[in-house]
């Protein structure tokens, strides 16, 4: 563990208001340890409550994206005389609750990949809104072959991945390409890598010129909806339309739209 830990996270200025977040601890492989997981968390929630904020990028250092727990922190911990019982359902219910956190974020987040995701780092891609990977990245839930099932990486995988191909990548732990991670709808997309970090950007700042107001209303819509019954879906995403067209860049983008001009949003 770097002595430094103020340095494993790296937040980078609001370019176009895009706020980068990169995991920088490639020593260990950029793992979700209890400081990365806690730090993450502390800056995911201080840009949902900053307007200058439009998009989140998480990016990393190194070639592994992610690689999941710190195995090396989950071993120790069995030397605790509840055979590390309390520390291992504190440090999965705080990954949980991190996942929680960029689905229910008012700002979208995108995963920039490159390199290895495995196991939680895999949970991180899935969870996050878009993500676009280098085409040499790869991507494994194996806890399968060290005795220990991805469950909780399992719960985002399997709400973004059908779940014959969810359950073929828990059951076997076998890695999966950049190709094979979009045909399954894991990625959004792969670039050569020296290209991954402008495709990112350029998606980021495309996003950022959409009334923000618009972004956090269908976000949350789309997540909540996808939970309901088809009948409810429409009837609860029908409300939300009603309360969309309330809001003033509603307005200004439909008469933009006809008045053949670039929109102005208020952002409200």
């Amino acid at each position: 563990m770097k002595d430094d830990l103020e340095n494993i996270l790296l937040k980078s200025p609001h370019d176009h208001g895009i706020l980068r977040l990169t995991l920088n601890d490639p020593d260990n492989k950029n793992t979700l340890s209890e400081s990365m997981m806690q730090k993450l968390i502390e800056a995911i929630s201080e840009a949902s409550k900053e307007d200058s904020v439009k998009v989140i990028v998480i990016a990393s250092t190194g070639d592994v994206f992610c690689s999941g727990h710190n195995l090396k922190e989950i071993n120790e911990a069995k030397k605790a005389d509840d055979n590390g019982e309390s520390y291992y359902l504190g440090l999965f219910s705080t990954c949980s609750s991190l996942m929680q956190l960029i689905i229910n974020c008012t700002k979208p987040v995108i995963a920039e990949v490159n390199g290895i995701a495995t196991a939680a780092g895999c949970q991180l891609v899935a969870s996050c809104d878009l993500a676009v990977s280098s085409d040499s990245s790869k991507f494994a839930t194996p806890g399968v072959n060290i005795g220990l099932f991805c469950s909780t990486p399992m719960v985002a995988l399997s709400r973004n991945v059908s779940k014959k191909n969810s359950m073929k990548m828990l059951l076997t732990g076998d890695m999966v390409t950049a190709d094979e991670a979009k045909r399954i709808s894991l990625i959004n997309d792969f670039v050569p890598e020296d290209q991954l970090r402008k495709s990112v950007m350029d998606l980021a700042e495309k996003i950022s010129k959409k009334s923000q107001a618009v972004i956090r209303i269908g976000k949350e819509a789309f997540y909540n909806q996808s939970e309901l019954s088809l009948k409810d879906a429409y009837k609860y995403t029908s409300k939300v339309m009603t309360k969309n067209m309330m809001i003033d860049d509603a307005s200004e983008g439909i008469n933009s739209f006809l008045e053949k001009r670039n929109p102005k949003w208020k952002d409200k």
